[in-house]
């Protein structure tokens, strides 16, 4: 069996995507007149699904959707506003983690919390200088914590202005399920979370914190080959999302499109996890 392209929907990727594909809806206070068979025939939502994950994966403008396979590439986009109005990208996030946390469990034990800057030359919300290049060029940060496998389980999007430290509650409190109580929890993070306003953040939020430097990782694992670094799974997880082109370089204007594009990023990773859709 040929493995299918990157933005190629699978039989059972879309048997977990259907159920969750939001109904239209009719304005009650409008009176609707069309006759039998008049006008034309509602685009299939698999096709808009599949039209949006092409474009999530090869980055293309909206407009640049070929329209002789997905059609109207307007109607593509008008499709996906009502969708992430609707709440479906954050739905199959959390579909794919339960999924995920069903095969294989999430590794609650040891998560990893990290910022990461992405170029925004066109965004208007959620923008800001960023500092790693003088100031200069506007950018984005997506703060990100993950499992002990690198799967995402929070995610918010700022300035790349905004240090990370200052986003971490915010980031502890938007994991998009329910974190077991019954689990030791370890949270790690690198040099940008130290002090102790941080610690006392992750601890109120029940975990035992690691902050540690890349040095001290690196000298660790030298001086203790046996030792296992945990910090650098959320540096793989933010390269994960880079594969996806839509979102290397932040072209969206608003904060809400973005960060519908990073939900199903999120979504995808969760269900390769477990191999439900590229097997």
């Amino acid at each position: 069996m040929a493995k299918i392209k990157s933005w190629e929907v699978s039989d059972s990727f879309w048997e977990r995507v259907e159920p969750l594909i939001p109904k239209p809806q009719r304005d009650p206070n409008l009176t609707y007149k069309r006759k039998p068979g008049g006008g034309r025939k509602p685009m299939l939502p698999r096709r808009i699904f599949e039209a949006i994950v092409y474009v999530l994966r090869t980055g293309c403008q909206w407009k640049a959707l070929p329209k002789e396979i997905y059609g109207s590439p307007s109607a593509i986009h008008a499709h996906f506003m009502r969708w992430m109005e609707a709440g479906f990208f954050l739905a199959l996030w959390r579909a794919g983690l339960a999924e995920y946390d069903e095969m294989e469990g999430i590794a609650w034990s040891w998560q990893s919390i990290d910022g990461a800057m992405v170029k925004a030359p066109l965004a208007q919300e959620a923008v800001g200088r960023n500092p790693t290049d003088r100031g200069k060029k506007r950018g984005t940060k997506r703060h990100l914590l993950v499992d002990g496998r690198g799967v995402p389980l929070s995610l918010v999007v700022t300035g790349a202005n905004r240090h990370d430290v200052t986003q971490l509650e915010l980031v502890l409190v938007e994991i998009v399920i329910e974190r077991p109580k019954d689990i030791e929890q370890h949270l790690c993070a690198d040099k940008a979370y130290d002090g102790n306003p941080a610690k006392q953040i992750i601890v109120s939020h029940e975990y035992i914190p690691h902050v540690k430097a890349r040095g001290e990782e690196i000298q660790e694992k030298s001086n203790n080959p046996a030792w296992k670094a945990r910090r650098w799974v959320v540096e793989v997880s933010h390269s994960w999302f880079n594969r996806f082109r839509k979102i290397l370089v932040r072209y969206e204007k608003r904060a809400d499109t973005y960060t519908a594009l990073l939900h199903m990023a999120a979504a995808i990773i969760a269900f390769r996890k477990v191999g439900i859709i590229y097997g």
